[in-house]
């Protein structure tokens, strides 16, 4: 998938290690049987079979099963797809409690005996997608849906069509005849389509002989305008296109008195649903790659839209690749950290332990990485090969030990302290946590700046510097790394101090505005939401870009990376307002595993009315809210309820806690409508 981006019709690879698929997989499964069974045996590639270590003849394509307990091996290989079984019989179906090896050390010995120690690994098989032995996993395909243009403008042999608002997907021409060639210039703007020098996608066909015919492009792009040429005589009849998407429903919805936050709300889920393809990717124009630092923001979006588990599984495994570690991920190393917080998230969001216990050994080596690459003081500072993303900002030093990696470093080892709990690794618990104190130790000791009232931005030579920025500051508020007392210094300091650098990423502004409403300054946010998103949709955008500065005029927005249409106007993680609305506003958090337990806090910051729902496992937490009453139901977990209210609240099947300073909670049964009147702070 990472392997079709394309530059001006270049093939354009990623820039880090690529990963094939194990080629030779061992599947089994023991099963105890009232009465005989036949199975009929569906692979991707070569196989055999073997029941209780007995190897069956040929390639058996139905096997008895005798009554009795029973253990069914089928072995696969295949290069040029992934190793895959399809099992049916009338119990014996395959499912995830099959376990898999790519490599079962086990061994022979001369009188025929096979050995009876094996330190052979197996794990859970994956079961999202080969469901029908009609359908194998090789042939997948994203769903297509044939759209038109909007409208379509021809002068002499150029037609500039237009499908309305930012799209991904296959042209179509209908009607071609003649001999000659066709240029296809793809623009996510107008200006970009018109462009021959500088659009950044387009395809260029050529028929030697005549022709009338139609023609699919083989390879999906990402635009809303193309411009279409034609060598004088030959001929298009019309251009169409096939709309390429996941079909994926949402999950979550949010609606609200302010009719622009409705719009940035929409425009962000369509954001979002275009960059989720089968992984989640960074933008559907220049890269389609998978980024981790995109991706954890595309997980928290999707927890509270869509909530679909597979695609996070699949993102987390395709970032992570096959032992050994070569690299951080995608070569960054805040990405590596990203990555282990995303599993994290995963396991709160879903309460999926198998999932922690079969990537744990995966978490070990990679952090074993990072260890090994701490400097002489045990930090994180850039080696050779290492790059340091943080964000795009104008002048954003690199160098030295930077806070905000610490920062990412000590929240990966309390979760790979977390992780360790679960797989029952005590000693490893242990070990990490007590790492991952000594780190945060030194993130205060070592950039805390008392005069500043904040952490300064890196150590260069053992030695901190007087720059602040953003980024550890904000990150340790949601991290609840800070006292309150140092979290009121840092709003004011640095928050919302304009002489501290701005950012002007939609990647960054999520976690500054998450910061913000962590401090409980909705009101605040939700004005930086009209003015930054609001301000992309001014200028026409119809989904949201991957950096945005209203200072900037004209066709200058679309620069980036030293190209005049570098910039992607469609970057999943300009999506944001989706989880910060979800989170923040409608206030619903998990606070175990699952939404075993959880929390909600709504908070109107402004607004005269909002109504969701944010999805969980295996339901939904629905919630109205105005100034005068909230309405919830949730189909699971136990939760709680945080209103502030001028008066006591009251309300149907409640009992109420005071906490002070107009607090009052709540708890909140699964499958009952609560109906609480209040009155807004």
């Amino acid at each position: 998938m990472q392997n079709r981006r394309t530059d001006r019709g270049s093939f354009f690879p990623v820039f880090w290690k690529m990963d094939n698929h194990y080629v030779l997989m061992d599947f089994h499964k023991t099963f105890t049987l009232q009465q005989a069974e036949d199975v009929h045996i569906y692979a991707e590639g070569r196989y055999n079979v073997k029941i209780d270590g007995q190897l069956q003849e040929g390639t058996p394509l139905i096997i008895t099963i005798p009554a009795g307990t029973h253990k069914i091996n089928v072995k696969v290989f295949s290069q040029g797809t992934v190793p895959a079984i399809f099992v049916q019989g009338k119990t014996i179906v395959s499912d995830t409690s099959w376990l898999l090896t790519y490599e079962d050390k086990e061994w022979i010995d001369e009188t025929g005996k096979t050995s009876d120690i094996s330190a052979t690994k197996w794990v859970n098989a994956g079961s999202s997608n080969f469901n029908d032995p009609s359908s194998p996993p090789s042939q997948f395909k994203l769903a297509v849906q044939p759209q038109a243009p909007v409208s379509v403008i021809k002068k002499g042999d150029t037609s500039l069509i237009d499908f309305g608002k930012e799209t991904f997907g296959y042209i179509q021409l209908h009607g071609i005849k003649g001999k000659g060639s066709i240029n296809i210039i793809y623009g996510e703007s107008k200006e970009e389509a018109m462009s021959d020098s500088e659009a950044i996608t387009l395809d260029r066909l050529h028929f030697d002989k005549d022709v009338n015919t139609d023609s699919t492009l083989p390879l999906s792009k990402a635009f809303r305008y193309v411009k279409l040429e034609t060598a004088p005589g030959f001929t298009v009849d019309s251009v169409c296109m096939l709309y390429e998407y996941v079909d994926i429903p949402d999950k979550g919805s949010f609606r609200c008195s302010d009719t622009l936050i409705n719009k940035i709300y929409d425009v962000a889920k369509y954001t979002l649903h275009l960059n989720t393809r089968e992984f989640f990717i960074d933008g559907i124009k220049r890269d389609r790659w998978v980024w981790s630092g995109d991706a954890y923001q595309s997980y928290l979006m999707n927890y509270y839209l869509m909530n679909d588990d597979e695609t996070v599984k699949r993102t987390i495994y395709a970032l992570r690749g096959k032992d050994p570690v070569t690299s951080h991920i995608n070569t960054i190393m805040d990405y590596t950290f990203y990555w282990f917080l995303s599993i994290y998230d995963y396991y709160l969001y879903s309460g999926d332990t198998a999932f922690i216990k079969q990537n744990y050994p995966r978490m070990q080596t990679l952090m074993d990485f990072c260890l090994q690459r701490r400097n002489k003081d045990g930090l994180m500072e850039g080696l050779p090969g290492d790059w340091i993303f943080i964000d795009w900002a104008a002048g954003l030093s690199k160098q030295g030990e930077v806070s905000f990696e610490q920062m990412l470093f000590c929240r990966s080892l309390e979760t790979i302290a977390l992780c360790a709990n679960i797989n029952n690794d005590a000693k490893g618990a242990a070990a990490y946590t007590k790492l991952a104190k000594n780190v945060k130790k030194k993130l205060f000791a070592y950039y805390w700046n008392e005069q500043k009232k904040a952490l300064v931005h890196s150590r260069i030579n053992g030695v901190p510097t007087s720059n602040v920025t953003r980024y550890a500051n904000m990150f340790g508020i949601f991290f609840h790394y800070f006292t309150p007392k140092q979290e009121q210094e840092i709003k004011d300091n640095v928050l919302l101090n304009d002489s501290v650098q701005k950012i002007t990423t939609p990647y960054m502004r999520f976690y500054e505005l998450e910061a913000l409403c962590a401090l409980g300054d909705q009101q605040h946010v939700l004005q930086e939401m009209r003015d930054y998103w609001g301000g992309m949709l001014q200028l026409g955008a119809t989904s949201f870009w991957e950096e945005y500065d209203p200072s900037k005029q004209d066709t200058e927005h679309y620069a980036m990376y030293g190209r005049a249409f570098g910039k992607s106007l469609c970057h999943a993680w300009g999506a944001s307002p989706v989880y910060l609305l979800g989170k923040y506003y409608l206030g619903v958090s998990p606070t175990s595993p699952g939404y075993a337990t959880y929390t909600v806090q709504p908070s109107l910051g402004g607004l005269q009315w909002m109504e969701g729902k944010v999805p969980t496992p295996h339901g939904s937490i629905e919630l109205h809210c105005d100034t005068k009453q909230i309405k919830i139901k949730a189909t699971e977990g136990e939760g709680i309820l945080h209103i502030k209210s001028r008066t006591v609240p009251k309300g149907n099947n409640i009992m109420i806690k005071t906490l002070g300073d107009n607090v009052y909670e709540m708890r909140l049964e699964p499958n009952i409508n609560y109906t609480i009147t209040y009155k807004a702070m």
